[in-house]
Formats: C-alpha cells, sequence, structure tokens
C-alpha cells in the first residue's frame, strides 16, 4: 500500500492517506495538486515534509513506470524498439534481455507490429502507446499515468482502459479528467486546493459530487432514464 504521513510539498498538504494496491484515479479541478502528488508517488519530487512509502519503500527505491501528459516530450529515440530498448538498458539490463523484454511490452499494448516504426512518424496516439510500453517494459511495481489520456482519440484512449488490468503492477495510479474513465477504477483521490477532500470506492465518492462537473456522464444518463421510467 501507499501511505502517506503529514505530506507537504507546495500546494499539497495531506496530513494522512493510506491507498491500498490497485487502480487509483486522482482527479479534481485544474490547479488541485494532481500532477504534484503523482510526482511525489513517482519520486521526481521529494516531500518538503513528511514521507511517502510505497509497500514500505521510499518512491525512489522502488521501481516505477512514468508516462506523462504530452507523448512527445517521453519519446527521444529514433525507432520504437530503441526508445522501449533504452529504459532497460538504463536499467543494466543484460542485452539478451532486451528483444524478449521489448516485445513482450508490445504484446502487452497489442502492437507488435511497431517494433521497427520510426517515432517521429508515430501518431499522437500510438506515441502515447509506446512511452506506455516503455513504461511496462521494466515490469514496474508501480505505473504511474499523468493524464495521458488528455489527447488521445476516444478509440486509442478506450484501449489503454481495456489494456490496464492486464499490466503486473501492483499499483496503477492515474490523473483523468475523464469521468466516466476514472469511474472504472478501484479508488478515487479527489483533490481540492492541494488537499484530499474524498478518497474511496467510485459508488462512495461520486454520490457526493452529483452536483458538480466531477460526475460521470454515463451515471448521470443512467440517472436521468431511471427518474424517466418511474
Amino acid at each position: 500500500m501507499i501511505v502517506c504521513t503529514g505530506l507537504a510539498f507546495r500546494t499539497i498538504a495531506i496530513p494522512e492517506l493510506t491507498v491500498p494496491a490497485g487502480h487509483t484515479c486522482v482527479i479534481g479541478p485544474n490547479g488541485s495538486g494532481k500532477s504534484t502528488l503523482l510526482s511525489l508517488f513517482a519520486g521526481i519530487e521529494t516531500p518538503e515534509s513528511g514521507q511517502i512509502t510505497i509497500d514500505e519503500e521510499a518512491p525512489r527505491r522502488t521501481d516505477v513506470g512514468w508516462v506523462g501528459e504530452f507523448p512527445e516530450d517521453n519519446l527521444i529515440f529514433r525507432t520504437v524498439q530503441d526508445e522501449i530498448a533504452s529504459a532497460l538498458r538504463f536499467h543494466h539490463l543484460p542485452d539478451g534481455e532486451l528483444e524478449p523484454r521489448i516485445m513482450m511490452a508490445l504484446r502487452e499494448i497489442d502492437r507488435e507490429d511497431l517494433r521497427d516504426a520510426r517515432c517521429r512518424e508515430l501518431s499522437g496516439g500510438e506515441k502515447a502507446l509506446i512511452a506506455l510500453a516503455a513504461a511496462i517494459a521494466l515490469r514496474p511495481g508501480v505505473l504511474i499515468l499523468d493524464e495521458i489520456d488528455s489527447h488521445l482519440d476516444r478509440a486509442t484512449a478506450e484501449h489503454v482502459q481495456r489494456i490496464l488490468p492486464s499490466f503486473s503492477c501492483r499499483h496503477v495510479l492515474q490523473s483523468t479528467q475523464n469521468m466516466d474513465t476514472a469511474a472504472q477504477a478501484d479508488n478515487l483521490i479527489y483533490l481540492e486546493e492541494g488537499t484530499v477532500r474524498y478518497f474511496g470506492p467510485p459508488e462512495e465518492i461520486f454520490p457526493a459530487l452529483e452536483d458538480t462537473p466531477f460526475y460521470p456522464t454515463l451515471w448521470r444518463f443512467a440517472r436521468c432514464n431511471s427518474s424517466l421510467k418511474r
């Protein structure tokens, strides 16, 4: 589990938070601190005070896969196979393990056809998928997706959500502006001005947000249909 105690960093102030293993979506208004919190979970930033542990380890001592909002910022190598291999080489994997890991990652995103493609020729959705493949090739215990769906077409965004459960990550932490996506998570963290206003499963959190923009469209339609049938 992820445990935050006395956490303070910039606008983030979380006295106590425990996040169990599984898929957790971080939601809330723009500027509420979603990306900052994910950066702390990833170990990219360190708290000014307090601490975070992930399965009793500090974030920087944990294998974390990170995919940011802008996929073109994640890709720096010429070909897809070189991009995925770079993360593996950085972790000093033997050369003999590179090819199996690359193909495993591409199979997990259902895009083995992109192995020899040039990164600059990929579509925006394909770049996001390759950034995801590079992250999961490391077989991380924690996968963090910072609004990966913000610039994806609907089909690619839905594809990403379909394949997430197949990954062997203990924790998947995802920020999103799509409440229908958030509704599929095991738990939600609702941030407001850097603090956790609500935490828990979607069926417990969304009723408190029914009169806000942070309520799933599909749930709203379902409630309307239910009312009309009465």
